[in-house]
């Protein structure tokens, strides 16, 4: 069971949200504090697990305060809930797990509750090296009005669209306004342009054609193009991924 911090300056909002972890098995002791101040006087006194910070709260705000923890020996999961989308970036920013909107679903909280518990796992696990041990990326989305952050390797492949690109994951795809030229360069590590219109995680990739006259590639159920100019540069990560290519 993980223990949790609830800081808002709305005691309804407070009252509301520990009824919701509180039916959740996994979530044990529930701390709540009305201010940034008073949070920071209790997780002296009580660290704790997780932390769900109200962003607009008087004197120090849920980011200030989440700032403030980064030089907590034991820093807390970080979990912001508001009802301002708009701070999604700068949560990211902070390395959240995950951003609430107002007013948070019981089914979105328990998503919430358990990327709480995958990175608290994460943590605690012994990593041979510094990348292993290294927190997932997150990248702030927004879908039917909601944010939400989505871990870079839950993204399948990337679709150019317009100036900015859709990341496609299992569940469902996002628009994010960022350039795919972008992403191609700062993803580079796992992604590789098989097209002037799609980026692929080389991970997911499950099925490769490339000996054909219209060469593709099977990434979940999508296949996709491959364009002959940037057939090359696919085979070559493939070979470093230790893939074969299937005639």
């Amino acid at each position: 069971m993980i223990s949790v911090l609830i800081a808002d300056d709305e005691q309804p909002a407070i009252d509301e949200l520990a009824f919701l972890l509180g039916q959740d098995p996994r979530v044990g002791v529930i701390h709540q504090a009305n201010s940034g101040a008073e949070a920071i006087r209790l997780l002296t006194r009580e660290p704790v697990d997780a932390a769900f910070l109200d962003i607009h709260m008087p004197g120090l705000t849920g980011f200030d305060l989440a700032r403030a923890l980064q030089r907590f020996e034991r820093r807390p999961a970080l979990v912001f809930v508001t009802a301002d989308e708009e701070g999604a970036l700068e949560a990211f920013d902070l390395a959240a797990v995950d951003y609430l909107l107002k007013p948070v679903r019981a089914e979105r909280l328990h998503r919430s509750v358990s990327r709480v518990v995958e990175a608290l796992k994460a943590s605690a696990a012994p990593a041979p090296d510094a990348a292993a041990a290294a927190q997932p990326e997150m990248i702030a989305v927004t879908l039917g009005g909601t944010t939400r952050m989505v871990r870079r390797d839950e993204v399948r492949y990337v679709q150019a669209q317009g100036d900015y690109a859709r990341l496609h994951t299992e569940e469902a795809s996002y628009l994010v306004r960022v350039p795919m030229a972008d992403l191609e360069r700062q993803w580079a590590d796992t992604f590789v342009r098989i097209h002037r219109s799609y980026l692929v995680a080389v991970p997911h990739l499950t099925r490769i054609r490339l000996g054909t006259d219209h060469p593709t590639v099977v990434v979940g159920a999508a296949e996709l193009p491959v364009s002959r100019r940037l057939l090359p540069g696919l085979r070559e990560r493939l070979e470093q991924a230790t893939i074969r290519p299937r005639s």
